[in-house]
């Protein structure tokens, strides 16, 4: 073994996690195995009343996939086929994905440079220069030739939008809002309006949250939920994950086949307990970085603003010469990731809606430079120091 392989860092880490609740994960399988319980049942609604109590929220949903939930949010909020839904284009493309497959229209803003998050300034440009405001005050998009009714911030890596500014512009506006929490489970934000801190996912009409592997509180395969202080909202899921059904063989509205899997809910409701020492965790890491680079003019460390407790899902930096950078850590044995390197409003995919360089100038100038390091919570002090150094030093 050579110096770099003995030294390597990986991106991120998902064995130890589950090497050291390994006797927890095999004792619910067990349980499962032993019960026949694989779709709905105890393990389920006792995840489901968990992360709603852990959310705030009223109601969660369980759904396969992050994609699904964001989708079956939108669906269930009062998104219509036609209508046009705002959101940002530096994101993954699941985000835009939800928003087409629930039938709309997807309509792209800029960001806030120092948070990469939806920028509240765009949004109400968005809806007094490129839409008509019909007698009832309800925007039109010109290009998209549709009412605009829903805008989805994306709490993107672990950092909440401002919602407070949201919530306004929306309420103004009659729009429907739907958080994209996917990144963000456990995230706060300070809220002057209602007087205290709420996590990400307890602002919107609903809000998507992701349990992809990777994720700050993933599972051993894929899963999604829906939060909600709706009633009627997390009943419509319920239908809508089900086959539209409101008892077995009892189809109410056409839906999908979208459940998240008992022995998965059994698995995310062991971690669950884990989810704040995680966070906390990856917060120390990302305290460690910011002291490491701080003394570098080249390097731009994330900035967490005073109303957010951000839980770094990705840890992300930006330099001039991100691609090499890149390569020299990868030299290294420190495995980096770019999120993301193409703003959505340039892919082929959505080549369609008519967007092109130069019309979110923010977006396409920090994709140019973002770089995510290593971040996870066994993430060490020696390994932060030597990615730090390499970083200082290339």
């Amino acid at each position: 073994m050579n110096k770099t392989q003995a030294l390597k860092t990986p991106f991120l880490d998902l064995i130890s996690p589950h090497v050291e609740l390994e006797d927890e994960l095999v004792s619910v399988f067990r349980d499962a195995l032993r019960e026949a319980s694989f779709i709905g049942g105890p393990a389920l609604a006792s995840f489901e009343d968990n992360y709603a109590r852990f959310c705030g929220t009223e109601h969660c949903v369980g759904v396969a996939n992050g994609t699904d939930a964001l989708r079956l949010a939108l669906i269930a909020s009062g998104v219509k086929p036609g209508d046009t839904v705002v959101t940002v284009a530096n994101t993954f493309i699941a985000t835009v994905e939800a928003i087409s497959q629930s039938g709309a229209k997807p309509a792209f803003i800029d960001i806030d440079e120092a948070t990469f998050n939806m920028a509240p300034e765009s949004l109400l440009e968005y809806l007094e220069a490129r839409c008509d405001i019909s007698s009832d005050g309800r925007p039109f998009d010109r290009r998209t030739k549709s009412p605009v009714t829903a805008v989805v911030p994306v709490h993107l890596y672990g950092q909440p939008c401002d919602m407070d500014a949201i919530l306004e512009i929306a309420a103004k506006y009659g729009l429907i809002v739907v958080e994209d929490a996917c990144q963000a489970h456990g995230a706060e934000y300070f809220s002057k309006k209602e007087g205290g801190w709420k996590k990400a996912g307890a602002f919107g009409a609903a809000a998507a949250f992701s349990f992809y592997p990777g994720k700050n509180l993933g599972a051993c395969g894929d899963g999604g939920a829906v939060t909600t202080g709706s009633k009627d909202i997390a009943g419509r899921i319920k239908m809508l994950r089900d086959h539209g059904q409101s008892r077995k063989y009892h189809h109410e509205i056409e839906g999908f086949n979208s459940r998240l899997d008992s022995i998965q809910a059994a698995f995310l409701d062991v971690k669950l307990k884990r989810l704040s020492g995680w966070n906390e965790m990856r917060r120390a890491c990302a305290w460690t970085y910011g002291e490491l680079l701080s003394g570098s003019n080249d390097v731009i460390v994330p900035e967490e603003r005073e109303n957010a407790k951000h839980v770094y899902h990705l840890y992300i930096i930006r330099v001039k010469d991100r691609d090499g950078l890149q390569k020299r850590l990868g030299e290294e044995g420190i495995a980096t990731g770019l999120h993301y390197p193409l703003p959505l409003h340039l892919q082929n995919a959505y080549k369609g809606l008519g967007y092109k360089m130069g019309d979110l100038p923010v977006t396409e100038r920090v994709s140019s430079v973002i770089l995510s390091l290593p971040m996870y919570p066994g993430l060490s002090c020696l390994q932060q120091q030597r990615v730090a150094d390499i970083i200082l030093n290339t």
